[in-house]
């Protein structure tokens, strides 16, 4: 799995990445080595230059999918978030995120 973060570099972020990691040892997945993060979200998702590597280094057969805090870290635009999905879906790579602190799904 990818860790993706999006977060300005601080305690939070390193707590996050802790998480996700935490996370994907319970699932039995391994975590790269490498991380990938952006500082925002208000710039179109094609311009965050975090998430299109982590999705590049994905797709080129380092991970199996990319793995995040929740759906928003990704994109609240419902037409970028189809794009992106199918884009990944066409590499065969998956999208997975942190389960919400009340058991339900985003």
């Amino acid at each position: 799995m990818a860790p993706y973060i999006l977060t300005p570099p601080n305690p939070e972020r390193r707590e996050d990445l802790a998480l996700i990691e935490a996370y994907a040892a319970q699932m039995g997945w391994r975590v790269t080595s490498s991380s990938f993060a952006d500082i925002g979200q208000p710039q179109p998702l094609r311009e965050r230059p975090g998430f299109g590597a982590a999705c590049r280094y994905a797709a080129q057969g380092y991970a199996h999918g990319i793995l995040a805090s929740a759906r928003p870290a990704i994109t609240t635009d419902s037409e970028a978030y189809v794009h992106v999905l199918e884009h990944l879906y066409a590499r065969a790579v998956f999208l997975a995120y942190l389960p919400a602190p009340d058991d339900t799904t985003a």
